[in-house]
């Protein structure tokens, strides 16, 4: 029994899948961070720029009147 644990315990034959899984993983998580992030930064760009096309185009209307 002492030689089956022993056994089980040196073979690394899975190693290598276990890391690449666990590798995978982190890069998925830091990928949607990031692009949750980025969606976030462009929707407050976004608003940004509207609202300065808005207040322009007001401007714009009453130095026309």
């Amino acid at each position: 029994m002492k030689q089956i644990i022993a056994k089980f315990i040196a073979d690394e034959q899975g190693q290598d899948i276990i890391e690449y899984a666990l590798l995978g993983t982190f890069v998925s998580i830091a990928a949607y961070s990031g692009a949750k992030l980025l969606a976030t930064g462009y929707n407050t760009w976004f608003s940004d720029l509207g609202g300065a096309v808005k207040n322009a185009g007001a401007s714009a209307a009453t130095l026309g009147s």
